[in-house]
């Protein structure tokens, strides 16, 4: 079995846009050709879909930096660029993508058909033909494409299943599991045999069936990190139900109500949520002479607080079907989305949030070093054509109504002193930046 991988970090990063393109025409017999520059092609985006054939983040080992492809810059004669391809990330069910920078969910891909645009693609700059008008017949600039949107992110995957069957190590839970779904997890007599969860299909007939999951076994403390810690509860939040299987024999030499207590106090300390979903308890190993005896006890003594509670050997099958029976039952009564059964998923896309706009500020570093930030300001330089001279008046056209130059001014900032506006420096000169 591939290591099973359920947390990764990655950065992701958009395509730029294509660079507009100053050009004239000057094709023979056509008088006064005019401008003819094209606009740039949109940058590829990264795109992140989910791939219901995965089950692990093991591959983010090994490549954690994804880049769309760049658009072309415009062309002669008004064409425009050809634009950048896009990346699709492949990411299994149940990822959930956080931004770093901020902490903050961005997506949770539950399922097929779900896609996050991680990174949009930038915008190509438009081309001298666009700036065309009755007051500029010949514009000698064009427009740089939106730069690159790059993300750092967190993905943490948390298992998809309808049921998940809980309990301390050496209980039965993957046998239990192999007995009544298609699942082959590895099956020893020592604790710790599950180091991952693993999932399958129970197919009760034609019209019902459900996933379910086994999950890693808990110990005291979990909540805070101890052993699976975590790693286990986190895949728990998303069932609708839990089996709670215990150990009826003692073979192991604990008592099965004691460890019923311990993972219950285990799933409202880590979360509230866990503790209210519904249980049905599985009293296992009754085909050994200690669970035939003492199982009837332990039962009434779990009903007796209000649970659900049947009698099982997942080793002989004793008593699945009617295990079976009683979780559907179950999960109609408590109602939600089955996660298996739909042929053709509904496409659903999420967009990464915007980054919150800022106001612009004008400030002085040092002697001699101004720093400009704002969206607007930076966003403006990051397009303006600072190679033509035409180009290089227009944003300072554009930074005068702003007040930008009025500030720098009533700042001190002298002919030669350096003004920073994102990415770009520049040295400023009165009138002229």
């Amino acid at each position: 079995m591939a290591d099973f991988v359920d947390v990764a970090a990655i950065e992701v990063a958009s395509g730029k846009g294509g660079d507009g393109m100053v050009h004239f025409r000057r094709e023979k017999f056509v008088p006064l050709g005019g401008p003819g520059g094209g606009d740039g092609g949109r940058g590829g985006s990264v795109i992140l879909r989910v791939d219901p054939h995965m089950r692990t983040l093991l591959e983010f080992n090994y490549k954690t930096h994804f880049k769309a492809g760049n658009g072309n810059p415009g062309g002669s004669f008004g064409k425009t660029g050809a634009d950048g391809d896009d990346l699709v990330v492949r990411v299994p069910p149940g990822t959930v993508v956080y931004d770093t920078e901020t902490g903050e969910m961005v997506a949770d891909l539950a399922g097929p058909g779900y896609e996050l645009i991680a990174a949009r693609g930038g915008h190509g700059g438009r081309g001298n033909e666009r700036f065309k008008s009755a007051t500029c017949q010949t514009p000698n600039f064009s427009e740089r494409g939106v730069p690159s949107r790059r993300y750092r992110l967190r993905l943490e995957l948390k298992l998809l299943a309808d049921v998940g069957i809980i309990g301390f190590p050496s209980v039965g839970k993957s046998t239990l599991i192999s007995r009544i779904s298609a699942a082959k997890p590895k099956i020893a007599d020592y604790h710790f045999t599950t180091l991952v969860p693993n999932l399958g299909v129970v197919k009760l007939d034609e019209k019902r069936e459900f996933v379910v999951a086994d999950m890693p076994g808990l110990i005291e403390n979990a909540h805070a990190g101890v052993g699976l810690g975590h790693q286990f509860l986190r895949h728990v939040e998303r069932t609708r139900l839990l089996i709670h299987l215990l150990d009826a024999s003692g073979i192991e030499g604990r008592d099965p109500l004691e460890d019923f207590a311990i993972i219950n106090r285990e799933l409202a300390l880590y979360s509230e949520e866990l503790a209210q979903l519904p249980q049905i308890v599985a009293l296992n190993k009754v085909d050994l002479t200690d669970g035939r005896e003492y199982a009837p006890l332990y039962r009434e003594t779990l009903e007796a607080q209000g649970y659900c509670v049947l009698e099982i050997s997942a080793a002989t099958q004793q008593g699945l079907p009617a295990l079976l029976e009683k979780i559907w039952a179950e999960l109609e009564r408590v109602g939600g989305p089955s996660l298996v059964g739909k042929s053709e998923p509904e496409r659903v896309v999420i967009e990464m949030p915007q980054t919150a706009e800022y106001e612009l500020r004008v400030e002085k570093l040092e002697e001699g070093v101004f720093a400009i930030t704002g969206t607007n300001v930076e966003r403006l330089i990051s397009r303006a054509d600072l190679i033509h001279d035409e180009g290089i008046q227009r944003a300072q056209r554009a930074l005068e109504k702003m007040g930008v130059l009025t500030q720098l001014e009533e700042l001190g900032c002298q002919e030669g002193d350096t003004v920073l506006i994102g990415d770009a420096e520049m040295e400023y000169q009165p009138g002229y930046i």
